[in-house]
């Protein structure tokens, strides 16, 4: 495995070590790297999610269970979420519980609102009696913002907006964490924010409809990918560079109290990578010859170009891309390489999270 990463801010030990955190979302695929991350940090981890789904095997073949106290129950379930919080007597909240998929958001709108949006206001309505609270950070997406496919790299005061139920509902996440901030939480002095991350990748998704899983998929099926937006652009990242965003970005809530109550994490937007690239790069970094047919969506509302800027976390945190470009797609196919082999899984991702995060 590369050790070429380059330098950046990570999460202090000495922060972490003894933290108890509450980690939404801990079945999932991010939610299961940081369930991961944190225990080797030192944290008492209690996670609250609904049970890992068939197409997120990740949250069983790395173990994640046995690294922390894992509560089962869904957001939409206001006295299963205080029920949690009781047990939890957090000081460090992470909420990256959601339905993050677009195209199941327009197949089930109700569901998407009623997870990303009253999940959220449950959740904070849960916490805003909480003693000992040091922070509260809410993860959205870098679909938050009001896109008019401009291919400009949004910041944190751009406008938000949504054209499908999943960013709409993003979007309305964010109204709700900064409505809740500044009716209770500021008059406690909880700091309260937000992340907006960009598209992730790394080892361990399986989901539908997208790009690194479905290109695993055919691999291993021997078919052509159906691409439905080749010329798409999307903010490129390892789950990694995003995990380490969001808990650096925590240390400093908890820590200094004029810290930005929003901020992006995405790659750098001056080098925009289409979907067809990276699906030639993915495929390569998997000993294979790139085999992928476009196949468009009639009516499609997806969004063509989307990128964020990140300047204010690099200025503030000192957070970079440790694992830009290359050696993020090589990661990537290693753990799902790895994964075919048969090897321990849970080792395996241990293993990168400990070569990442070695300064």
């Amino acid at each position: 495995m590369s050790e070429a990463l380059a330098a950046g801010a990570l999460p202090s030990p000495a922060f972490w070590r003894g933290k108890k955190v509450l980690l939404t979302g801990h079945t999932g695929f991010k939610g299961s790297w940081m369930a991961l991350w944190l225990h080797r940090l030192g944290a008492e981890v209690t996670g609250f999610a609904l049970p890992p789904a068939a197409d997120q095997p990740l949250f069983a073949a790395a173990g994640v269970n046995s690294a922390i106290r894992s509560v089962l129950g869904d957001l939409r379930d206001a006295e299963a979420v205080r029920e949690a919080v009781e047990a939890a007597q957090p000081q460090i909240v992470l909420h990256l519980a959601a339905q993050a998929l677009v195209r199941r958001s327009l197949a089930d709108p109700i569901e998407t609102f009623g997870s990303n949006v009253m999940g959220t206001v449950h959740l904070l309505e849960a916490l805003r009696s909480r003693p000992g609270l040091a922070c509260i950070l809410a993860v959205t997406s870098d679909k938050v913002y009001l896109n008019q496919e401009e291919g400009s790299a949004f910041r944190e005061d751009d406008k938000l907006g949504g054209k499908d139920p999943y960013s709409a509902s993003k979007a309305a996440a964010e109204i709700v964490t900064y409505a809740y901030a500044r009716s209770f939480f500021d008059k406690a002095a909880v700091p309260v924010a937000t992340a907006r991350g960009g598209n992730v990748i790394g080892g361990g998704d399986h989901s539908a409809d997208r790009l690194v899983p479905d290109i695993v998929r055919a691999v291993r099926s021997g078919r052509p990918l159906e691409l439905r937006h080749p010329e798409a652009t999307r903010p490129w990242q390892h789950v990694l560079d995003c995990v380490n965003g969001y808990l650096i970005y925590a240390e400093r809530l908890a820590s200094v109290a004029d810290t930005p109550r929003a901020l992006n994490f995405g790659p750098d937007p001056s080098r925009p990578l289409p979907v067809s690239a990276v699906a030639d790069a993915v495929f390569q970094a998997l000993g294979r010859k790139p085999d992928w047919v476009h196949k468009p969506v009639p009516g499609s509302i997806e969004m063509k170009a989307l990128t964020v800027n990140s300047d204010l976390a690099r200025r503030l945190l000192g957070w970079q891309d440790r694992l830009a470009g290359p050696s993020s797609l090589e990661w990537t196919a290693q753990w799902y390489a790895a994964e075919a082999a048969g090897q321990d899984m849970h080792a395996f991702t241990l293993d990168q999270i400990s070569r990442f995060s070695t300064p």
